[in-house]
Protein backbone atom coordinates (compact mmCIF):
# COMPACT_ATOMS: atom_id res chain seq x y z
CA UNK A 1 0.00 0.00 0.00
CA UNK A 2 1.66 3.53 -0.96
CA UNK A 3 2.72 5.59 1.93
CA UNK A 4 0.45 8.91 1.91
CA UNK A 5 1.13 11.97 4.32
CA UNK A 6 -2.72 12.15 5.74
CA UNK A 7 -3.12 14.19 8.41
CA UNK A 8 -6.26 14.51 10.63
CA UNK A 9 -6.69 17.29 12.99
CA UNK A 10 -9.22 19.21 15.21
CA UNK A 11 -10.53 21.82 13.26
CA UNK A 12 -9.43 25.97 14.10
CA UNK A 13 -13.09 27.48 14.21
CA UNK A 14 -16.72 26.82 15.18
CA UNK A 15 -18.78 24.29 13.02
CA UNK A 16 -20.30 26.79 10.50
CA UNK A 17 -23.71 25.87 11.79
CA UNK A 18 -22.89 27.36 14.69
CA UNK A 19 -21.29 30.50 13.91
CA UNK A 20 -23.66 34.12 14.50
CA UNK A 21 -23.23 34.80 10.85
CA UNK A 22 -23.07 32.94 7.31
CA UNK A 23 -22.90 34.28 3.78
CA UNK A 24 -23.17 31.78 0.82
CA UNK A 25 -23.76 32.36 -2.33
CA UNK A 26 -24.44 30.78 -5.83
CA UNK A 27 -24.00 32.94 -9.34
CA UNK A 28 -26.90 30.89 -11.76
CA UNK A 29 -25.82 29.28 -15.00
CA UNK A 30 -27.30 32.25 -17.35
CA UNK A 31 -24.56 34.66 -14.94
CA UNK A 32 -21.82 36.11 -17.14
CA UNK A 33 -19.20 34.41 -14.91
CA UNK A 34 -21.28 31.32 -15.06
CA UNK A 35 -21.68 31.31 -18.96
CA UNK A 36 -17.73 31.46 -18.87
CA UNK A 37 -17.15 28.18 -16.57
CA UNK A 38 -19.72 26.20 -18.80
CA UNK A 39 -18.31 27.23 -22.23
CA UNK A 40 -14.92 26.37 -20.74
CA UNK A 41 -15.78 23.29 -18.94
CA UNK A 42 -18.02 22.11 -22.50
CA UNK A 43 -14.94 22.88 -24.65
CA UNK A 44 -12.45 21.22 -22.27
CA UNK A 45 -14.49 18.15 -22.20
CA UNK A 46 -15.03 17.98 -25.61
CA UNK A 47 -11.15 18.22 -26.24
CA UNK A 48 -10.30 15.51 -24.26
CA UNK A 49 -13.21 12.90 -25.61
CA UNK A 50 -11.67 13.94 -29.07
CA UNK A 51 -8.16 13.12 -28.51
CA UNK A 52 -9.35 9.67 -26.68
CA UNK A 53 -11.38 8.87 -29.89
CA UNK A 54 -8.43 9.77 -32.29
CA UNK A 55 -4.91 9.23 -30.52
CA UNK A 56 -6.01 7.49 -27.65
CA UNK A 57 -5.01 9.69 -25.30
CA UNK A 58 -5.80 13.10 -23.83
CA UNK A 59 -3.45 15.58 -25.00
CA UNK A 60 -2.05 19.06 -23.75
CA UNK A 61 -4.64 21.78 -23.44
CA UNK A 62 -6.53 24.17 -20.75
CA UNK A 63 -9.42 26.13 -21.84
CA UNK A 64 -9.79 28.07 -18.45
CA UNK A 65 -9.38 31.73 -19.94
CA UNK A 66 -12.77 32.36 -21.50
CA UNK A 67 -14.29 35.86 -21.61
CA UNK A 68 -17.04 37.60 -22.19
CA UNK A 69 -17.62 41.32 -22.99
CA UNK A 70 -21.10 42.36 -22.39
CA UNK A 71 -23.55 43.26 -25.07
CA UNK A 72 -26.39 45.83 -25.41
CA UNK A 73 -29.99 45.12 -25.52
CA UNK A 74 -33.81 46.97 -25.34
CA UNK A 75 -36.29 44.83 -23.36
CA UNK A 76 -39.64 45.82 -23.71
CA UNK A 77 -42.95 44.03 -22.53
CA UNK A 78 -44.03 41.50 -25.32
CA UNK A 79 -40.36 41.29 -26.46
CA UNK A 80 -37.25 43.26 -26.89
CA UNK A 81 -34.60 43.40 -29.01
CA UNK A 82 -30.58 42.25 -28.60
CA UNK A 83 -28.60 45.49 -30.56
CA UNK A 84 -25.10 44.57 -30.00
CA UNK A 85 -24.35 41.42 -29.60
CA UNK A 86 -22.45 39.60 -26.34
CA UNK A 87 -18.93 38.62 -27.37
CA UNK A 88 -17.45 35.11 -25.82
CA UNK A 89 -14.17 34.46 -26.60
CA UNK A 90 -12.72 31.08 -25.74
CA UNK A 91 -8.74 31.02 -25.02
CA UNK A 92 -6.75 28.50 -23.75
CA UNK A 93 -4.01 26.53 -25.62
CA UNK A 94 -4.85 22.95 -27.44
CA UNK A 95 -2.57 20.43 -28.97
CA UNK A 96 -3.41 20.61 -33.02
CA UNK A 97 -1.21 17.56 -34.33
CA UNK A 98 0.05 14.83 -32.56
CA UNK A 99 2.21 11.70 -34.25
CA UNK A 100 0.85 12.52 -38.29
CA UNK A 101 -3.19 13.29 -36.58
CA UNK A 102 -4.50 16.67 -37.10
CA UNK A 103 -7.08 17.52 -34.54
CA UNK A 104 -9.27 20.69 -35.31
CA UNK A 105 -9.76 21.98 -31.96
CA UNK A 106 -11.03 25.33 -32.59
CA UNK A 107 -13.89 23.84 -34.73
CA UNK A 108 -14.51 21.44 -31.85
CA UNK A 109 -14.65 24.38 -29.60
CA UNK A 110 -17.14 25.90 -31.55
CA UNK A 111 -19.95 22.95 -31.49
CA UNK A 112 -19.35 22.66 -28.01
CA UNK A 113 -19.87 26.01 -27.18
CA UNK A 114 -22.77 25.93 -29.64
CA UNK A 115 -24.40 22.97 -27.69
CA UNK A 116 -23.96 24.19 -24.64
CA UNK A 117 -25.68 27.64 -25.15
CA UNK A 118 -28.67 26.04 -26.77
CA UNK A 119 -29.36 23.63 -23.94
CA UNK A 120 -28.60 25.78 -21.31
CA UNK A 121 -29.54 29.16 -22.67
CA UNK A 122 -32.07 28.92 -25.49
CA UNK A 123 -33.13 32.36 -25.22
CA UNK A 124 -29.45 33.13 -27.23
CA UNK A 125 -29.15 33.04 -30.63
CA UNK A 126 -25.91 31.57 -31.59
CA UNK A 127 -24.64 33.77 -34.02
CA UNK A 128 -26.73 37.07 -33.29
CA UNK A 129 -27.25 37.53 -29.95
CA UNK A 130 -23.84 35.81 -28.66
CA UNK A 131 -20.60 35.99 -31.31
CA UNK A 132 -18.23 33.55 -30.20
CA UNK A 133 -14.61 33.65 -31.30
CA UNK A 134 -11.77 31.31 -30.32
CA UNK A 135 -8.29 31.67 -29.75
CA UNK A 136 -6.35 28.38 -28.82
CA UNK A 137 -2.52 28.64 -28.85
CA UNK A 138 -0.57 25.52 -29.61
CA UNK A 139 -0.37 22.98 -27.01
CA UNK A 140 2.73 20.26 -26.50
CA UNK A 141 2.83 17.09 -27.16
CA UNK A 142 5.74 16.96 -24.77
CA UNK A 143 3.40 18.25 -22.47
CA UNK A 144 0.49 15.46 -22.81
CA UNK A 145 -0.01 13.12 -19.93
CA UNK A 146 -1.97 9.66 -20.91
CA UNK A 147 -5.55 8.88 -19.95
CA UNK A 148 -5.55 5.96 -22.18
CA UNK A 149 -7.68 2.68 -23.14
CA UNK A 150 -6.16 0.73 -20.32
CA UNK A 151 -8.11 3.53 -18.05
CA UNK A 152 -11.01 3.98 -19.78
CA UNK A 153 -12.70 1.73 -17.41
CA UNK A 154 -11.78 3.22 -14.66
CA UNK A 155 -14.06 2.57 -11.90
CA UNK A 156 -15.43 -0.79 -12.82
CA UNK A 157 -13.71 -4.20 -12.10
CA UNK A 158 -11.73 -6.37 -14.42
CA UNK A 159 -13.66 -9.19 -14.24
CA UNK A 160 -10.64 -11.49 -16.02
CA UNK A 161 -7.81 -10.63 -13.55
CA UNK A 162 -9.85 -9.59 -11.21
CA UNK A 163 -8.07 -6.55 -10.23
CA UNK A 164 -9.55 -2.86 -10.04
CA UNK A 165 -8.08 -0.61 -12.32
CA UNK A 166 -7.38 1.32 -10.05
CA UNK A 167 -4.23 -1.47 -9.59
CA UNK A 168 -3.24 -1.22 -13.07
CA UNK A 169 -3.72 2.88 -13.79
CA UNK A 170 -0.38 4.63 -12.85
CA UNK A 171 -1.43 7.99 -12.27
CA UNK A 172 0.25 10.89 -13.36
CA UNK A 173 2.67 13.82 -12.56
CA UNK A 174 0.96 17.18 -10.66
CA UNK A 175 1.00 19.69 -13.12
CA UNK A 176 1.81 22.32 -10.51
CA UNK A 177 2.29 22.99 -6.75
CA UNK A 178 -1.16 23.74 -5.70
CA UNK A 179 -4.13 23.33 -3.63
CA UNK A 180 -7.42 22.36 -3.47
CA UNK A 181 -10.17 22.69 -0.76
CA UNK A 182 -13.89 21.03 -0.41
CA UNK A 183 -15.82 20.77 2.89
CA UNK A 184 -19.15 18.51 3.90
CA UNK A 185 -21.83 18.52 5.10
CA UNK A 186 -23.50 21.79 3.97
CA UNK A 187 -25.17 23.63 6.20
CA UNK A 188 -28.86 24.97 5.72
CA UNK A 189 -28.01 28.13 4.17
CA UNK A 190 -26.04 26.75 1.92
CA UNK A 191 -28.44 24.03 0.68
CA UNK A 192 -30.97 26.59 0.48
CA UNK A 193 -29.02 28.35 -1.99
CA UNK A 194 -27.74 25.79 -4.12
CA UNK A 195 -31.30 23.80 -4.27
CA UNK A 196 -33.24 27.25 -5.00
CA UNK A 197 -31.22 28.25 -8.18
CA UNK A 198 -30.76 24.70 -9.45
CA UNK A 199 -34.89 24.03 -8.97
CA UNK A 200 -36.00 28.12 -10.25
CA UNK A 201 -33.55 26.96 -13.63
CA UNK A 202 -34.68 23.65 -13.42
CA UNK A 203 -38.26 22.53 -12.92
CA UNK A 204 -39.78 26.06 -12.34
CA UNK A 205 -38.09 27.44 -15.82
CA UNK A 206 -40.17 24.41 -17.90
CA UNK A 207 -43.00 25.70 -16.22
CA UNK A 208 -42.38 29.34 -16.02
CA UNK A 209 -40.79 30.60 -19.38
CA UNK A 210 -40.68 34.08 -17.86
CA UNK A 211 -37.52 33.47 -15.58
CA UNK A 212 -34.36 33.85 -17.15
CA UNK A 213 -30.86 31.64 -16.79
CA UNK A 214 -29.53 34.72 -14.95
CA UNK A 215 -30.44 33.90 -11.38
CA UNK A 216 -28.22 34.90 -8.39
CA UNK A 217 -28.92 33.78 -4.96
CA UNK A 218 -27.56 35.99 -1.64
CA UNK A 219 -27.85 34.08 1.47
CA UNK A 220 -27.77 35.35 5.02
CA UNK A 221 -27.98 33.78 8.27
CA UNK A 222 -27.47 35.96 11.70
CA UNK A 223 -28.55 33.40 14.44
CA UNK A 224 -31.31 31.88 13.72
CA UNK A 225 -32.72 34.18 10.94
CA UNK A 226 -31.87 33.59 7.27
CA UNK A 227 -32.51 35.96 4.50
CA UNK A 228 -32.40 34.38 0.77
CA UNK A 229 -31.91 37.75 -1.88
CA UNK A 230 -32.50 36.59 -5.24
CA UNK A 231 -31.81 38.70 -8.74
CA UNK A 232 -33.94 36.79 -11.19
CA UNK A 233 -33.47 37.74 -14.91
CA UNK A 234 -37.25 37.97 -16.36
CA UNK A 235 -37.77 37.38 -20.26
CA UNK A 236 -39.53 40.26 -21.45
CA UNK A 237 -41.11 38.00 -24.62
CA UNK A 238 -43.42 36.06 -21.71
CA UNK A 239 -43.99 39.33 -19.57
CA UNK A 240 -47.01 41.35 -20.74
CA UNK A 241 -47.08 44.46 -18.99
CA UNK A 242 -45.97 45.65 -15.14
CA UNK A 243 -48.56 43.78 -13.61
CA UNK A 244 -47.40 40.49 -14.73
CA UNK A 245 -43.81 41.05 -14.31
CA UNK A 246 -45.04 41.90 -10.53
CA UNK A 247 -47.06 38.63 -10.63
CA UNK A 248 -43.50 36.53 -12.00
CA UNK A 249 -41.23 38.50 -8.78
CA UNK A 250 -43.86 37.61 -6.71
CA UNK A 251 -44.37 33.42 -8.18
CA UNK A 252 -40.34 33.28 -7.39
CA UNK A 253 -40.50 34.52 -4.05
CA UNK A 254 -43.28 32.29 -2.76
CA UNK A 255 -41.44 29.06 -4.70
CA UNK A 256 -38.41 29.96 -2.67
CA UNK A 257 -39.93 30.12 0.25
CA UNK A 258 -41.68 27.41 -0.15
CA UNK A 259 -38.30 25.18 -1.26
CA UNK A 260 -36.40 26.80 2.06
CA UNK A 261 -38.64 25.06 4.43
CA UNK A 262 -37.87 21.94 2.88
CA UNK A 263 -33.97 22.61 4.81
CA UNK A 264 -34.71 24.60 7.66
CA UNK A 265 -36.73 24.92 9.85
CA UNK A 266 -35.44 28.82 11.05
CA UNK A 267 -36.95 31.91 9.71
CA UNK A 268 -36.51 32.43 6.35
CA UNK A 269 -37.37 35.83 4.91
CA UNK A 270 -37.12 35.55 0.46
CA UNK A 271 -36.31 38.73 -1.31
CA UNK A 272 -36.17 39.22 -5.40
CA UNK A 273 -35.15 41.84 -7.37
CA UNK A 274 -34.59 44.68 -4.37
CA UNK A 275 -33.28 46.98 -7.12
CA UNK A 276 -36.60 46.98 -8.94
CA UNK A 277 -38.47 50.50 -8.76
CA UNK A 278 -42.12 50.16 -10.18
CA UNK A 279 -42.71 53.42 -9.94
CA UNK A 280 -40.04 54.80 -11.87
CA UNK A 281 -40.49 51.48 -14.23
CA UNK A 282 -36.55 50.63 -13.62
CA UNK A 283 -37.02 46.48 -13.56
CA UNK A 284 -34.71 43.61 -13.97
CA UNK A 285 -36.76 42.91 -17.68
CA UNK A 286 -34.07 41.19 -20.11
CA UNK A 287 -34.62 40.29 -24.13
CA UNK A 288 -32.55 36.78 -23.56
CA UNK A 289 -32.75 36.01 -19.62
CA UNK A 290 -29.32 37.06 -18.76
CA UNK A 291 -27.28 40.13 -17.39
CA UNK A 292 -24.64 39.55 -20.27
CA UNK A 293 -26.88 41.31 -22.77
CA UNK A 294 -27.07 45.09 -21.01
CA UNK A 295 -23.20 45.42 -19.23
CA UNK A 296 -22.19 42.54 -17.28
CA UNK A 297 -19.01 41.18 -18.34
CA UNK A 298 -17.76 37.70 -17.32
CA UNK A 299 -14.35 35.69 -16.67
CA UNK A 300 -13.82 31.64 -15.71
CA UNK A 301 -13.06 31.14 -12.15
CA UNK A 302 -15.07 34.61 -10.82
CA UNK A 303 -17.92 32.67 -9.87
CA UNK A 304 -18.73 29.50 -7.65
CA UNK A 305 -15.76 27.01 -6.80
CA UNK A 306 -16.06 23.05 -7.39
CA UNK A 307 -18.84 22.38 -5.04
CA UNK A 308 -21.35 25.27 -6.95
CA UNK A 309 -20.88 27.61 -3.78
CA UNK A 310 -19.22 30.84 -2.45
CA UNK A 311 -18.70 30.26 1.04
CA UNK A 312 -16.88 33.40 2.49
CA UNK A 313 -17.59 31.59 5.90
CA UNK A 314 -14.95 28.35 4.53
CA UNK A 315 -11.34 28.32 3.34
CA UNK A 316 -11.71 27.99 -0.64
CA UNK A 317 -9.42 27.52 -3.11
CA UNK A 318 -8.73 30.34 -5.80
CA UNK A 319 -8.05 27.92 -8.81
CA UNK A 320 -10.78 28.48 -11.92
CA UNK A 321 -11.93 24.44 -11.90
CA UNK A 322 -13.59 24.76 -14.98
CA UNK A 323 -11.76 24.85 -18.40
CA UNK A 324 -8.52 22.93 -17.05
CA UNK A 325 -7.04 19.71 -18.20
CA UNK A 326 -8.72 16.61 -16.78
CA UNK A 327 -5.53 14.84 -16.16
CA UNK A 328 -3.12 16.41 -14.00
CA UNK A 329 -4.23 19.72 -13.88
CA UNK A 330 -4.34 19.93 -9.71
CA UNK A 331 -6.73 23.18 -9.64
CA UNK A 332 -9.11 21.00 -10.99
CA UNK A 333 -8.38 17.60 -9.85
CA UNK A 334 -7.96 18.74 -6.39
CA UNK A 335 -10.63 20.81 -5.87
CA UNK A 336 -13.53 18.19 -7.22
CA UNK A 337 -11.44 15.41 -5.10
CA UNK A 338 -11.31 16.97 -1.78
CA UNK A 339 -15.04 18.10 -2.18
CA UNK A 340 -15.66 14.18 -2.89
CA UNK A 341 -13.39 12.74 0.23
CA UNK A 342 -15.12 15.77 2.59
CA UNK A 343 -19.04 14.04 1.11
CA UNK A 344 -17.63 10.71 1.38
CA UNK A 345 -16.25 10.91 5.10
CA UNK A 346 -19.22 12.89 6.22
CA UNK A 347 -21.41 9.93 4.95
CA UNK A 348 -19.62 7.24 6.20
CA UNK A 349 -18.13 7.97 9.51
CA UNK A 350 -20.40 8.78 12.44
CA UNK A 351 -19.94 11.85 14.98
CA UNK A 352 -18.42 14.50 12.21
CA UNK A 353 -20.57 18.06 12.33
CA UNK A 354 -17.84 19.60 10.30
CA UNK A 355 -15.36 19.18 7.68
CA UNK A 356 -13.01 20.55 5.59
CA UNK A 357 -10.22 18.56 3.47
CA UNK A 358 -7.30 20.31 2.29
CA UNK A 359 -4.89 18.77 -0.74
CA UNK A 360 -1.32 20.01 -1.50
CA UNK A 361 0.23 18.84 -4.22
CA UNK A 362 4.04 19.12 -5.27
CA UNK A 363 4.95 19.66 -9.33
CA UNK A 364 6.08 16.24 -10.40
CA UNK A 365 5.00 14.15 -7.58
CA UNK A 366 2.30 11.48 -8.67
CA UNK A 367 -1.48 13.30 -8.12
CA UNK A 368 -2.47 10.11 -6.23
CA UNK A 369 0.31 11.08 -3.45
CA UNK A 370 -0.24 14.71 -2.41
CA UNK A 371 2.49 16.84 -0.52
CA UNK A 372 -0.06 16.54 2.14
CA UNK A 373 -3.61 15.15 2.57
CA UNK A 374 -4.97 17.73 5.36
CA UNK A 375 -8.26 16.74 7.10
CA UNK A 376 -10.09 19.12 9.78
CA UNK A 377 -12.91 18.14 11.89
CA UNK A 378 -15.43 19.43 13.98
CA UNK A 379 -16.83 16.34 15.94
CA UNK A 380 -20.40 16.16 17.91
CA UNK A 381 -20.42 15.86 21.63
CA UNK A 382 -18.73 12.83 23.17
CA UNK A 383 -16.62 12.20 20.05
CA UNK A 384 -13.21 12.33 19.62
CA UNK A 385 -10.98 13.28 17.31
CA UNK A 386 -8.98 9.97 17.60
CA UNK A 387 -11.94 7.98 17.72
CA UNK A 388 -12.33 8.47 14.07
CA UNK A 389 -8.83 8.98 13.20
CA UNK A 390 -8.70 5.62 11.33
CA UNK A 391 -12.18 5.46 9.35
CA UNK A 392 -11.32 8.90 8.06
CA UNK A 393 -7.58 8.22 6.82
CA UNK A 394 -8.85 4.72 5.12
CA UNK A 395 -11.38 6.90 3.17
CA UNK A 396 -8.65 9.75 2.25
CA UNK A 397 -6.44 6.64 0.83
CA UNK A 398 -8.86 4.71 -0.57
CA UNK A 399 -10.50 8.16 -2.64
CA UNK A 400 -6.55 9.18 -3.39
CA UNK A 401 -5.70 5.72 -4.94
CA UNK A 402 -9.29 5.93 -7.23
CA UNK A 403 -7.90 9.58 -8.10
CA UNK A 404 -7.76 8.82 -11.87
CA UNK A 405 -11.75 8.14 -12.15
CA UNK A 406 -11.93 11.66 -11.30
CA UNK A 407 -10.81 12.33 -15.27
CA UNK A 408 -13.35 10.17 -16.94
CA UNK A 409 -16.19 11.38 -14.39
CA UNK A 410 -14.99 14.87 -16.16
CA UNK A 411 -14.66 14.25 -19.62
CA UNK A 412 -18.46 12.06 -19.22
CA UNK A 413 -19.78 14.96 -17.92
CA UNK A 414 -20.55 14.02 -14.18
CA UNK A 415 -19.41 16.01 -12.33
CA UNK A 416 -19.76 19.53 -12.40
CA UNK A 417 -17.20 22.24 -11.76
CA UNK A 418 -19.10 25.36 -10.56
Amino acid sequence: MTERNVRVEAIDRRAVEDQEVEIVERKGLGHPDSICDGIAESVASALAQAYLDRVGHVLHFNTDETQLVAGEAEPAFGGGEVVDPIYLLIVGRATKRYEGTTIPTERIALEAAREYLAETIPQLEFGTDIIVDVKLGAGSGDLQDVFGEDSEEAGSSDSSSGQSPREEVTAPMANDTSFGVGHAPLSETERIVLEAERHLNGAYAEENPEIGSDVKIMGKREDDEIDVTVAAAMVDEHVADMDDYREAVESVRAEVEELAGEYTDREVSVYVNTADDYDEGSIYLTVTGTSAEQGDDGSVGRGNRANGLITPNRSMSMEATSGKNPVNHIGKIYNLLSTEIAEAVVADVSGIRDLRVRLLSQIGRPIDEPHVADVHVVTEEGVTVEDVRGEIEAIVNDQLADVTSITRRVIDGELSTF
